[in-house]
């Protein structure tokens, strides 16, 4: 906020409560941002990432709307989604901490934890292993917890490989991203397509799953 290329930048004023208060990529300047991204390269952290398409879940809602009467509400597929990415999470320690990202005004905290329970059972359903980890859940602003002003780096990244075939922010860190679940990509396997390092994210098989 004081270096003197960037101070007069209108993201960095205070009472534009962007980056004077936390990184955030969309609204960040794009020279900050790619000091941020530098930064990032350094870091020992890995990602796990769970992606569903509006396109793909619009289609989903109108067929359920059609035949059951019922909407698909944005709550439920936050929900699923946490419930996907912590399945095989939770046993790796005495006590977890997790930092979820408040959307809105509403904390939710009842359904966070519904979500991760059943994170908890589906990992003990399919793996005979039970978890007696302390969790610790608290739902936060990025502004208080720099791993979701990092995680949202993360996403943000992936998003311009996703939607405008653009890989120059994803490639730099793609190493660190253990696993990225496409839930809506069926081409090969029902439950979607998952890119690790057996199976890279690129530009390539983007295409191809637009294509389908």
């Amino acid at each position: 906020m004081t270096h003197p290329r960037f101070k007069n930048i209108p993201s960095v004023q205070p009472e534009a409560k962007k980056t004077a208060i936390t990184f955030h990529a969309k609204d960040d300047h794009p020279e900050i941002r790619e000091k941020v991204f530098e930064l990032m390269e350094s870091f020992d952290i890995k990602v796990l990432i769970a992606i569903r398409s509006k396109a793909d879940m619009a289609e989903s809602a109108k067929a359920n709307f059609k035949s059951l009467g019922t909407k698909l509400q944005q709550n439920a597929i936050y929900d699923d989604l946490i419930t996907r990415v912590f399945k095989n999470l939770l046993h790796k320690a005495d006590v977890i901490n997790i930092a979820i990202a408040r959307r809105g005004k509403a904390v939710r905290e009842e359904a966070l934890e519904q979500a991760i329970n059943q994170a908890q059972k589906n990992f003990e359903s399919q793996w005979k292993i039970s978890s007696n980890s302390s969790i610790i859940i608290e739902p936060t602003y990025p502004s208080e917890v720099a791993g979701l002003q990092v995680i949202d780096y993360y996403l943000w990244a992936v998003q311009r490989c996703y939607e405008r075939d653009d890989d120059q922010f994803f490639l730099p860190l793609a190493k660190k991203y253990r696993l990225i679940m496409d839930l809506d990509d069926n081409r090969n396997k029902p439950y979607g397509e998952w890119y690790s390092d057996r199976n890279p994210l690129t530009l390539e098989k983007l295409k191809g799953a637009r294509s389908k």
